[in-house]
């Protein structure tokens, strides 16, 4: 199965059980100035999963397009992307562990295809000190679930990443963390404020026992490991605690929130670890190599950074985001002038909004005919950033070269960011990965001499008329 078959398979699911299927929310939130843009699937459902009543009803389901800037030099790697859909549904007070765990299985199974044996599964193990007892009930599901696939399921409490990494899970298929399978707002338990909803959740992970454990993150792998042996498929969260003065009382009414990437599931029905082979990413990486003349296994970096930033710079314009200086602006610009870095790379040194969004438009026309719709205004607002940076892109290249003996400190990051049009992040990527030294005190400096520079903006402007401008001469 292709990504949009996977998509549509898991909208029918849920509308066969009762979901109402919700459009996607716009990628800068509408009710939220917390946070810049929608960055999980249940970020427009939030007010609904704390207490109020969504006009749809009790169960809800979608597809929901989403964007992470944290991840962004993270884009390189085989799983991470900064713009992404989750698979999302939604009970308000309805079902609870007892349908979700085995709806979410027969989905990955049933539908997708997945085979049980590379499944494993992480439960909460558990908080003691605050009175909230291990989540045996989703571990029995779990194993139950597995049983009937010809399974076993052993358990393994590890609590702790760095506990998982010291002892591994050896044979186990079950394994019970804290923190990491407790999901509020901030923090584990012990943060929650009064009042303040939470309670476990129970991650499913595919494993590829083809890809070997990297010891640079510890000596065994486990599944919430990073070195890319095991990904995360989906996390179901049962909430179903409130904070109280003396510890934890349960809720009222229980809540599901479940989560998937659709990317990672199609990696893993299409057998490859490397997410950027699956249908939605993969047309983009083919013109690409088209394009340049050069192989995906030659320039993997490259053209990883550059498929995953022009889908994400392409839905912020559908979305009607502009490139800025500041807040949600400041990111389109970003994506697309990391882009242009890593296009100049592979030889490409214009057009590309022209020559890619089109391949983007129509890799999305089904699920997101919007984009198809507004591609002539994309590529006109990714072209003319795209023609304003590379007009000194090359320029800013070569100053940075020039501190490759002496380093660069917070005042030529600002020359390069005031006078280049280089992104502060992408000069000291760039220094990094030229192997040239960033003084340890670049930020601050940098931000003084932004500071300067915006005290004499203002001292500038024209000064308003006041009393002693309107007294007749």
């Amino acid at each position: 199965m292709d990504a949009d078959e996977i998509r549509q398979a898991f909208l029918d699911l849920m509308a066969e059980s009762g979901h109402v299927v919700l459009p996607r929310a716009t990628l800068v939130p509408e009710d939220d100035p917390t946070t810049l843009f929608i960055g999980s699937g249940m970020q427009p459902l939030l007010p609904y999963l704390l207490g109020a009543d969504h006009p749809a009803g009790t169960r809800l389901a979608d597809s929901q397009t989403c964007l992470r800037v944290q991840d962004i030099e993270e884009v390189g790697d085989n799983r991470h992307t900064t713009f992404f859909e989750m698979l999302g549904n939604w009970s308000l007070g309805d079902y609870f562990k007892a349908e979700q765990l085995p709806q979410f299985w027969r989905f990955l199974t049933e539908r997708v295809g997945l085979d049980p044996a590379r499944l494993y599964v992480s439960c909460f193990i558990g908080d003691e000190a605050n009175g909230i007892p291990k989540d045996d009930a989703s571990a029995a599901i779990w194993t139950r679930l597995f049983a009937e696939a010809g399974l076993s399921a052993r358990q393994v409490e590890v609590d702790t990443e760095e506990q998982a990494s010291r002892v591994g899970i050896g044979d186990a298929r079950i394994a019970f963390y804290g923190r990491k399978n407790w999901w509020c707002r901030e923090g584990g338990p012990e943060d929650m404020p009064v009042g303040e909803p939470g309670g476990p959740d129970s991650e499913v992970f595919y494993l590829f026992p083809e890809v070997p454990h990297d010891p640079a993150y510890g000596e065994n792998c486990h599944p919430n490991c990073d070195c890319g042996r095991f990904i995360e498929l989906g996390n179901s969260v049962f909430m179903e605690y409130a904070r109280t003065e003396t510890g934890f009382a349960p809720l009222p009414r229980r809540n599901v929130d479940y989560g998937g990437g659709l990317s990672r599931i199609a990696a893993a029905a299409a057998g490859t670890s490397d997410i950027f082979r699956i249908s939605l990413l993969w047309p983009i990486v083919e013109r690409l190599e088209e394009l340049s003349g050069r192989s995906y296994d030659d320039e993997t970096m490259a053209m990883r950074v550059i498929a995953d930033h022009l889908c994400g710079a392409t839905f912020l314009a559908v979305d009607g985001v502009r490139p800025a200086n500041k807040a949600h602006g400041y990111v389109l610009r970003r994506l697309v002038r990391r882009a242009v870095r890593f296009a100049l790379d592979l030889g490409l040194e214009d057009d590309l909004a022209v020559l890619l969004v089109p391949t983007v438009a129509a890799v999305y026309e089904r699920a997101h005919p919007e984009v198809t719709e507004h591609v002539e205004d994309v590529v006109a607002v990714l072209s003319r950033e795209e023609r304003a940076f590379r007009r000194t892109l090359r320029r800013g290249i070569s100053h940075l070269a020039e501190h490759r003996e002496t380093g660069v400190t917070g005042a030529e990051l600002f020359v390069l960011h005031d006078t280049y049009g280089f992104p502060v992040e992408l000069s000291t990527e760039e220094a990094r990965r030229s192997g040239i030294a960033v003084s340890d005190t670049w930020r601050a400096e940098f931000d003084a001499h932004m500071e300067a520079q915006r005290a004499r903006s203002q001292q500038a402007r024209p000064r308003p008329p006041g009393p002693a401008d309107e007294r007749p001469h």
